[in-house]
């Protein structure tokens, strides 16, 4: 029964800020300015601004998430290798940047990459042409990678660290060569890391829009940034709710996928 008692301000909690935020929108999504149910808001997405919109943010995500699983792999790998004081003080280095504040590292790199920034600075000294990357898509998919990565390299960390080195050797006693023991052995085991890392950069990245105001200028617009728009400065919280609805689909069925790929459920991060 104390074990009982000790959960209700977890539940309290859980409903408070998960259960009735949700509610919410499912309401005002599901519902016009009147209280009338209507499905308009949600098949909102359809528009061709919206759609474009929402389109510009998959592309983005998708780009982001395979250049931070190309980036993590090997790093993770890196990790693994390395004697195990070593790679743990490495995680903490690398983890380190997280502990500060996301905006302000977004910002900091609006800094760098500006035109009269440190980057355009430095090469400017050099007497080399410019870096013209602010206010692009590239600058929105380098703030989605730089503030992304490590969550896509701890889950495939934590998956490769713990496959027993006996099984390696084995596969090596069977005459497999490196490439083999990597591409039969080592990757298949490493696939839940890598489809739990898959989520966890898609899914902020799909929905973000600190990262394209700052760094794309306001010029790229993701769905992310409409919802915004629509709760901040139209006030149509009817429509932001439906979007918000539709993305909420992306993200169940990354979560299905995930859900699916790792049965046992023993990728989680360090």
């Amino acid at each position: 029964m104390s074990k009982k008692l000790l959960s209700v301000p977890y539940l309290f909690w859980s409903a408070l800020f998960i259960i009735v935020p949700l509610l919410m929108v499912f309401y005002y999504g599901l519902t016009d300015k009147s209280g009338a149910f209507t499905l308009a808001n949600i098949a909102a997405i359809a528009s061709p601004e919206h759609s474009k919109a929402l389109w510009a943010a998959v592309r983005l995500s998708l780009i982001s998430t395979v250049i931070c699983l190309l980036l993590a792999y090997p790093l993770a790998m890196i990790l693994c290798n390395m004697k195990v004081n070593h790679s743990s003080f490495t995680v903490v280095i690398f983890i380190l940047p997280m502990w500060m504040n996301f905006l302000l590292r977004t910002l900091a790199w609006q800094s760098l990459l500006e035109k009269t920034g440190v980057i355009n600075s430095i090469l400017g000294a050099l007497h080399l042409p410019p870096l013209q990357i602010i206010n692009t898509s590239n600058a929105v998919i380098l703030g989605m990678v730089y503030n992304f990565l490590p969550f896509m390299v701890l889950p495939i960390y934590n998956v490769l660290v713990k496959i027993d080195a006996n099984i390696t050797n084995a596969a090596r006693d069977l005459g497999a060569n490196e490439v083999q023991t990597f591409f039969k052995v080592i990757l298949p085991l490493s696939v839940p890391g890598m489809i739990s890392g898959i989520t966890m950069v898609f899914v902020p990245a799909l929905t973000t829009f600190v990262i394209s105001n700052i760094l794309g200028g306001g010029k790229i617009l993701l769905i992310g940034n409409v919802i915004e728009q629509e709760f901040t400065q139209a006030y149509n919280w009817n429509l932001g709710s439906g979007l918000s609805i539709v993305l909420m689909l992306f993200i169940i069925f990354n979560m299905v996928i995930t859900a699916v790929t790792d049965k046992d459920g023993e990728v989680s991060i360090l």
